[in-house]
């Protein structure tokens, strides 16, 4: 069996506690992140959490980095954010060092359900299988064009009628899996 033993992001290594991988993802904080985001990441014991840009207040990263490792990309509100990258490929690694997969984690990427042709071209070009993305507040989970495609909707103010929630993706036995879960009830979040 095949256990994934760190993260790697250019060359930062985040070792992992066992063969499967926990990791949370957020988006589209726009400085004010839901009241109850912290205690529920805490619950989650994340081995990493994505933050898929839109920042705004960078105070919001350092609560984030204070729970586990911290990977985020710039939104087109964060401007001021010049440390941040627009985009990162993010390797989980297996014992022996093998890439179990690989992620693209950047801000805008999709139109709707539909990849944008060139997240889908730099996806393809960087061997990522998964493109992680913010922007739209809307939570998704799904594939195009080939890829899989991950929003894990906003923890931000409320936009619209939509949901408040965050994303965990787990890989256990080179099986992945992604939901949402609700800053408002901690339960697991679907479309109704």
């Amino acid at each position: 069996m095949a256990r994934v033993t760190k993260i790697v992001r250019g060359n930062r290594v985040v070792p992992l506690r066992d063969g499967a991988v926990r990791i949370a993802v957020v988006a589209d904080t726009h400085s004010a992140p839901h009241p109850r985001v912290d205690a529920l990441l805490r619950a989650a014991a994340p081995d990493a959490i994505l933050h898929a840009g839109d920042i705004g207040d960078l105070e919001v990263l350092r609560g984030l980095a204070a729970i586990a490792p911290l990977h985020a990309v710039r939104g087109n509100i964060d401007e001021h954010a010049h440390d941040l990258p627009d985009e990162l490929t993010i390797d989980l690694v297996e014992e022996g060092g093998a890439r179990a997969i690989r992620f693209l984690l950047i801000h805008i990427a999709v139109y709707g359900p539909k990849l944008r042709a060139e997240v889908a071209t730099q996806a393809r070009a960087d061997q990522a299988a998964l493109v992680v993305c913010g922007h739209s507040h809307v939570p998704f989970i799904g594939t195009d064009k080939g890829l899989t495609v991950f929003n894990p909707g906003s923890i931000g103010p409320r936009r619209f009628t939509l949901p408040i929630v965050f994303g965990m993706i787990e890989l256990r036995d080179r099986r992945l899996t992604m939901h949402h879960v609700s800053c408002e009830t901690g339960a697991r979040w679907a479309p109704a």
